[in-house]
This record gives structure tokens, sequence and C-alpha cells, in this order.
């Protein structure tokens, strides 16, 4: 499809779906499509009051973003309620993954970016072009949430692992399930001497980020591979995406891997507790545990950026150490000005208390109010 462009890019606003089936995907779009293939949902009382009180732009208006698959299903679920608030917005969002996403943003092919990592200050710098050479990009974040270690060995429930375990499973140096690392912190379990497969993403990915980011902070003295958004030990199978991470886990026998929780949900997958203290108690993934570890984060951005630094090494009591926060990506300035109150009027659904709890019914998590709160004043600065 061919793209009109002014300043930013006139065809692309903002984006938010992949998994919506009354939305079409798209790789490209343009404002002068009309939203003919998302229909609208039925709006409630409640929803149609909500719409007279928010500006969604004038005429049809196609938003477009990419990235993080991890925020796939929250956004999925925001959208069908948002439709009924702006019923002129299309919203097309496609699961490319966190780093695709950023460069995808960089290069102006899209107006937003979903990524499970915040754009590092260097990687903002080189956005201008982007940002209609008024601006840069900042992280808001959106979606918070558990990353759940999913596992598939016929058998065992409620297994418990910890970081130190964890790290030497994915670095291949503990490879059958029961091998007495693991039976340690599981006495009463049954645990077969069956092969440990491991599962990891094949595309740069912010959930890599994080789980790496957790083994590096919480088993210094087993991962020795830092954090990074490929992949960065040489060990074990890859798949594309958290929702293939999940079909590979469902299907093979052994098998161990990291996604979202929903992702866990949809497939009923058993996950792991994970023990984050000796003597403490092991905490299953929750959103109410994602939270408890998420509001002891810090907000290392600047100015009107919200990049946020999680404690992965945390030992609270009820907090689930392995969360992440994934953000959007957008301009500060320079967004454009025909799509940008649509742009406002999705985040802000999104940050508001109704969006939150509807992602927290997807299984992620409500962010906390100190954060939100952040979000909610720089969407409103958003220009």
């Amino acid at each position: 499809m061919k793209l009109q462009r002014n300043g930013r890019t006139k065809a692309l606003a903002l984006g938010a779906v992949a998994v919506v089936s009354t939305l079409t995907l798209a790789a490209c779009g343009s404002n002068n499509n009309n939203a003919s293939s998302g229909s609208s949902a039925s709006a409630s009382t409640g929803a149609s009051a909500t719409a007279a009180a928010t500006n969604c732009g004038s005429g049809s208006v196609q938003l477009l973003a990419a990235g993080s698959t991890a925020q796939q299903n929250a956004i999925s679920a925001w959208v069908q309620k948002f439709q009924a608030i702006c019923p002129n917005v299309t919203i097309d969002y496609s699961g490319t993954g966190s780093s695709a996403g950023r460069t995808s943003f960089t290069a102006g092919k899209v107006a937003f970016a979903g990524s499970d990592s915040a754009m590092k200050p260097a990687d903002e710098a080189k956005t201008g072009s982007a940002c209609g050479g008024t601006g840069q990009a900042i992280n808001l974040p959106m979606v918070g949430g558990p990353i759940s270690i999913g596992y598939n060995v016929p058998g065992v429930s409620n297994l418990v692992l910890n970081a130190s375990v964890l790290a030497q499973i994915f670095d291949g140096k503990i490879t059958t399930w029961n091998d007495p690392a693991i039976k340690a912190l599981n006495p009463s379990a049954t645990l077969p001497s069956l092969k440990i497969q491991t599962f990891h993403r094949s595309d740069g990915s912010g959930t890599s980020a994080n789980f790496s980011a957790y083994l590096a902070a919480a088993a210094k003295a087993d991962w020795t591979y830092g954090s990074n958004s490929q992949w960065p030990a040489p060990t074990g199978q890859s798949a594309k995406g958290s929702a293939a991470l999940a079909a590979q886990v469902s299907q093979v026998s052994g098998s161990i891997s990291y996604f979202e929780l929903s992702y866990a949900t949809a497939k009923n997958i058993t996950t792991a507790s994970i023990l984050a203290a000796p003597g403490g108690t092991a905490v299953a993934p929750s959103g109410t545990a994602a939270a408890a570890a998420v509001s002891e984060a810090t907000v290392a951005g600047t100015g009107q950026d919200l990049a946020l630094n999680l404690n992965y090494a945390t030992t609270t009591a009820g907090a689930y150490p392995i969360s992440l926060v994934t953000y959007e990506i957008v301009c500060d300035k320079g967004n454009n000005a025909t799509t940008l109150p649509a742009v406002k009027a999705f985040f802000n659904y999104a940050i508001s208390p109704a969006g939150q709890q509807v992602a927290a019914s997807a299984g992620y998590m409500v962010l906390p109010t100190a954060i939100s709160s952040k979000v909610q004043a720089e969407i409103a600065n958003l220009s």
C-alpha cells in the first residue's frame, strides 16, 4: 500500500492490535483507507457517554503500530472496548517483536511502537526525523504483568524454581528434570528422568531482555550473559514470538520457556512458582504479584520520558520478580495533528482505571497509581 507522508507520516498515527478478529491487520495502511474492515462494538450507554466526552478526531482515522507481542493480548482487549468510544477510529497493531517495532518507529513507518524494553536515550535521539523534526521518542509505560515460566512435565504440577536453577537450565547446565537442584526445591514431587528442552525467542524481544535481566540480577553467579533483547545464551531451541513459544511448550514434553501469563492461560500451560529468597515463600505469577514487584520501580527517564528501572532482585514477600512493564513509544512533539486526538484518546483509555482493569482481566496487571498518573500527565503533553 502506498503511504502518504507529511512530516511524520500522514498515513500513520497509532496502532493497536494484531489479534482482533474484527479488525484487518496490515503491514501498511493509510488514513485514506476507510475502516470498513473494523466493525464497531455496540455502544453501551456508558460507552456513549464516554464517547461524548472524548475527542476522537474527525472523519475516519486509521491508527497503525507495531512491536511487542507481550502486549498484544492487552491491546486486543482494549481495542474491542475502544471501538465503542471512538467508532471512527480503526486500530491496527502488528506483533513484530519489540526490536522490530522500535526500528519501524525510527524509520517513520509507524506512529507508535510497542516495546517490552524502553528505547535507550541514544536511540531516542535518532528519531527526530520520524517526529517531524521537532521532537523525539519517549517511553510511556502502559502494560505490566508477569513473565511466566511455562513447562510441560507429565505428572508434575506446582513446580518451584529459583533464579539459580533457571539460569542453569537455560544455560544448558541442568539437563534433566530429576536433577538434584530441582529436586531440592521440590522434595515431594515425582520428577521424571526426562530431558529438559528449553525454548527462547528467535526475534529481538523485550520479554527476552526482561527475563535475562532477571537472571543477571538474581543469579549473578550462574548467569554470565547479561541482558539482551536478542537471547544471549548459546543453548536451547528458538521460536518467533510469545505465542510460538507457548505453542512449543504446549506440544513438547519436557519443555520449558518464558512468556507473558496471558499466553500460558490461553493454552492451559502449567507455570512455575518462583522462590526469590531461601526460606521464603514461592510466588506464583499473577497480576497482583507482578504489581507488588513493579511498585518498586523508579523512573530512569528524563523530561517526558518515563522509562523505568525494575528491581528484578526483589525479595519482597508476595512479589513475583520476573515481571515486566511494556511501553508505548511515541513522539513527544511532531505528531500528526490530524490523528493526534485519536492517539491521545486511545492512550487515555488504555491507562484509565477502566482500561487497566480490562488488561488485568486479560492476564496482565493494574499499573500502580504512582506510574499511571505520570503517564496520564505526559499523554496530555503530547503535541
